[in-house]
């Protein structure tokens, strides 16, 4: 759709800036440092706990599939947490500065209107994530059927991707009423940018700046919406 095509080429060009590139690095850096030293940490127990799980193969000399299988759950759920702890860095910490940035450049016609906005962000990010982090978990073992690896984790990004940087886009400028409506009449858009930022996760390297690229989608998509929305019907309290 023209609207999601023209916040990713907007949100492309934002990353060219150093102070968003900044805003974009540094929480998948934390999230990655951190992670990588809890997995280095509980890695042999981590392990132990895969081959519970994993079903073993009847077949004598075949125990190796199901150790690499677990080996295979385990980064992927380390992988799960380690996204999901930069998005949550990026939508409280990181995206306030992103929008600041953004709608300075962008929308600067645009009065901010919302409240609550660290609280509702932090309450929003954490419900959804909590969501977020047990689903991946609960349908690890699924990953072993064939075909489910390019299916579940974008699945499970877009929908972490919608649910939260939709609000956080809009929290800071829209009020109650208006996200309300801004949500319900964009539906698709949303879920299309939900599911290519999604799946912008999975390219090697450029992943490293998924969370910000994400969220900076959705402000550019949520903000270009709220204008439109005010033009046509002004601010609704």
């Amino acid at each position: 759709m023209l609207e999601v095509l023209t916040a990713f080429t907007k949100s492309l060009r934002d990353l060219t800036r150093g102070a968003v590139l900044w805003q974009a690095i540094w929480p998948p850096l934390v999230a990655l440092v951190f992670w990588v030293t809890v997995g280095i940490t509980v890695w042999a127990h981590g392990v132990a706990l895969m081959a519970d799980i994993v079903p073993q193969l009847p077949w004598s000399g075949w125990e190796w599939v199901a150790h690499w299988a677990g080996v295979f759950l385990l980064l992927a759920g380390f992988a799960a947490l380690t996204y999901f702890t930069a998005v949550l860095l990026v939508a409280v910490f990181a995206l306030p500065h992103l929008i600041n940035l953004v709608a300075a450049h962008h929308y600067p016609d645009l009065g901010r209107h919302g409240e609550n906005v660290f609280w509702g962000s932090l309450v929003n990010t954490l419900m959804v994530g909590a969501i977020f982090v047990v689903g991946s978990l609960v349908t690890l073992p699924l990953l072993l059927i064939p075909g489910a690896m390019l299916v579940l984790p974008l699945f499970w990004g877009a929908w972490l991707n919608q649910r939260t940087f939709c609000f956080d886009a809009l929290a800071e400028h829209a009020t109650p009423t208006e996200m309300r409506r801004l949500t319900q009449d964009n539906r698709m858009p949303f879920t299309v940018a939900g599911l290519a930022t999604a799946g912008v996760a999975h390219l090697p390297l450029i992943n490293l700046l998924a969370p910000a690229f994400a969220a900076l989608v959705f402000v550019h998509l949520g903000l270009a919406a709220l204008r439109r929305q005010r033009q046509d019907r002004g601010i609704e309290l």
